[in-house]
């Protein structure tokens, strides 16, 4: 490993350069990121698996970048043109753009204007020019051959290797950029020529702003906006500046015929190199940076999601609405499984409304359904309004909860769901995965393309395959972090499993065919090879157990926990009670890692296990709003108070669902008193939320909220 990287990577990401080569030594031992952020806490100083993440990324971008200054000086050098001052710029260039434009000038160059003018033997009268030689009228005589006619041609000819070599020196382009960077401004017309059917880009078509502040999403809209040719981008920056800029830099003797030569020459290599250039650059960081803006938005949404708490011991109606097709449903049992199918058609054209209702009733009777989860999609709020006057009617409790169902119709054609469900029907299944998104949303969602899920914005405006990468990284931490019931979990959850592959995961599956049920982690030893099972075993545990697999304990700290119980004279059986909770509650970690030869990341979770062997963290957070009456935009006033859920979290804002037939948006600025980042800050996607009625628009049925009841004008 290279210290000087994990200098780097230490100094950017504000970590020790010890948990920076310790991280990194595991990574390379073949340790995975849940692995190491839940098992090595002793080596990393309990780094989390987005600073791992981080420092692993951080750390292969340094070594390409390396990888790239040998190549830069090795070809410099060949050509016998490597400098001590050189070299020395390049080691220190700590961004791949810095090390292309120091090597810019040494690039073996393709067919210019500059080429032809070098071919043509020019290159000394260039050379000339930059020296302001007084006389260069007159050598520009001496270049008059049959193919440069005149003394002008010549001029003309050597000035595009003038332009060429402004162009590529470094120092130059550095400033530009930097200057682009700080003091350009991002210019947006409409294009006349092409149509906005729906005006998407209106704000868009007399649009300027500091290339400094704009915001990540306006960027990714600008783009698909001119990707679709609607909108036409431009980088303007003050040209006089620049201008005068290079002319006191190449410029020293103003009264010789060279100053307007070279003047010449520099607005020529402005307009045609440079600015073209260093746009291209500059709206590419961009890019870049409001690509890792939305993408680790989206994974932010997407953690959250995949972790709300799941609806334990409730029977439940999945509720698929529809309109001319009817509304499919399934109920569910508490475990999953699907005890019956059926369709409705409560709505328009078909209209049969009171046969609907007697059959919900029914199935609330027959089944003792306790929850109905109502899809979000086509006809959704009419079937809310359906459903809260047909539950006043039943006989027992139920309420109902509008779930999410973005990518249920993706997973419902899917070969898996096809599998999984070969009797039923794609819109059934559908009505089977919105009801199992209550019951368990992190082992339903973990079927369907994270990207399906419903929870980003401009997810489409990305490179995909860094989407992809984020996505899965973010579902493989949700799925560790809460760990998997070895016996029930489904191929689709041991796929992001720490350690496992398909291989793996075939032998573990074919293993639970054949006993039927596994009783203990030591028999998956048998399965796993040595790595792979001290990588995975601690995400898989057996909550039947009456000892330590049915914890978060890994195998390898079992006679840490085992020393632990006998310090305090506590027993197996004993875990989960209250005895142990008061007995282990604000014991001395650093004294008792002393005692039993741990450190104290190993004794802390061992503690925690052992208080809570179960413990999911999805218990931590607020079960979803469960609702028994509807609620409409007339009903609302400015001011009221209301409870939401968060659906989604934006750049510029968060929609918030408070039982309306659109989600209302309440704007960052609504947020806090204070300057707020990002609205990640503030909530994230599944939040419970009080919140105040802001604005109400019902010629265009949207609501706004606020957080701040304190600045709501009534």
């Amino acid at each position: 490993m290279n210290e000087d990287i994990i200098k780097n990577i230490s100094l950017e990401l504000n970590v020790k350069s010890y948990q920076v080569s310790n991280t990194l030594k595991l990574l390379s031992e073949g340790a995975t990121i849940p692995f190491i952020a839940r098992y090595r806490k002793e080596a990393t100083g309990s780094l989390d698996e987005n600073t791992i993440s981080m420092i692993n990324e951080v750390y292969m971008y340094q070594v390409n970048l390396l990888k790239r200054k040998e190549d830069v000086m090795r070809l410099i050098e060949e050509k016998g043109l490597l400098t001590p001052d050189l070299k020395d710029k390049i080691m220190k260039a700590q961004k791949l753009v810095v090390v292309e434009d120091l090597y810019r000038p040494f690039k073996e160059k393709k067919k210019t204007k500059a080429t032809e003018a070098i071919n043509m033997g020019l290159e000394p009268l260039a050379k000339e020019i930059l020296k302001e030689n007084k006389n260069i009228l007159e050598i520009a005589k001496t270049y008059i051959n049959d193919k440069i006619k005149s003394r002008e041609d010549a001029l003309e000819q050597a000035l595009y290797i003038v332009s060429e070599n402004i162009s590529d020196n470094p120092n130059f382009r550095e400033y530009i950029r930097n200057n682009m960077e700080n003091y350009g401004i991002i210019k947006v017309k409409k294009n006349k020529k092409k149509e906005d059917t729906n005006r998407v880009y209106e704000m868009y078509y007399d649009y300027q702003e500091k290339v400094k502040y704009i915001k990540p999403h306006r960027i990714l809209a600008i783009n698909r906006g001119e990707d679709e040719g609607i909108l036409n981008v431009s980088i303007e920056q003050n040209m006089d500046y620049i201008e005068n800029y290079l002319k006191n830099k190449l410029i020293h003797k103003r009264e010789y015929k060279t100053a307007l030569l070279i003047e010449y020459a520099i607005k020529d290599a402005l307009k045609r190199l440079i600015i073209p250039s260093v746009t291209r650059e500059v709206r590419a960081e961009l890019t870049l940076k409001a690509e890792e803006v939305a993408i680790k938005n989206f994974g932010n949404n997407l953690h959250n999601i995949l972790l709300q708490p799941p609806i334990k011991d409730k029977v439940v109606l999945g509720f698929d609405p529809a309109f001319r097709t009817g509304c499919k449903l399934a109920v569910i049992k508490p475990t999953g499984e699907v005890e019956h199918i059926d369709v409705i058609y409560p709505h328009e054209p078909v209209n049969k409304l009171e046969e609907a209702r007697e059959k919900i009733l029914d199935l609330i009777d027959k089944y003792s359904i306790d929850i109905i989860a109502i899809g979000n999609g086509t006809a959704s709020r009419e079937s809310e309004a359906f459903v809260a006057s047909t539950i006043k009617l039943a006989k027992r409790k139920v309420s109902y909860v509008i779930v999410n169902e973005a990518g249920a119709s993706v997973y419902s054609a899917s070969k898996l769901a096809q599998e999984e469900f070969p009797d039923l029907h794609v819109e059934q299944r559908s009505a089977v995965s919105i009801g199992r998104r209550l019951i368990d949303p992190l082992s339903e969602l973990v079927k369907i393309e994270p990207k399906s899920i419903g929870v980003g914005m401009y997810q489409h405006d990305v490179t995909p395959k860094k989407l992809d990468q984020e996505l899965g990284f973010v579902v493989e931490t949700a799925v560790n972090s809460v760990g998997v019931n070895v016996n029930t979990a489904s191929r689709e959850l041991l796929n992001y499993v720490s350690g496992l592959n398909k291989k793996m995961i075939d032998k573990l599956l074919e293993y639970k065919k054949l006993k039927g049920k596994i009783l203990s982690r030591g028999e998956l030893t048998k399965v796993f090879s040595a790595k792979v099972y001290e990588q995975a075993i601690g995400f898989l545990r057996i909550p039947d157990a009456n000892n330590f697999d049915k914890t978060a304990i890994h195998p390898e700290s079992y006679e840490v926990a085992k020393k632990i119980l006998e310090r305090y004279n506590l027993k197996m059986e004993d875990m989960g009670s209250e005895k142990i909770k008061s007995t282990l509650h604000n014991v001395d970690i650093n004294k008792l890692s002393s005692e039993v030869n741990s450190d104290i990341y190993t004794v802390e979770d061992i503690i925690k296990s052992l208080i809570a062997p179960l413990r999911d963290p999805r218990d931590m957070i607020e079960a979803p709003i469960l609702k028994s009456d509807i609620l409409s935009i007339d009903d609302l006033k400015v001011g009221m108070e209301v409870f939401g859920t968060v659906r989604n979290v934006i750049d510029f804002g968060a929609f918030v669902d408070i039982g309306l037939h659109d989600d209302a948006l309440i704007h960052v600025s609504q947020m806090a008193d204070s300057f707020v980042k990002h609205p990640n800050e503030i909530l994230k996607v599944g939040d419970i939320i009080k919140c105040y009625i802001l604005k109400i628009d019902k010629e265009k049925n949207q609501v706004s909220l606020t957080l701040l009841n304190d600045k709501i004008l009534i």
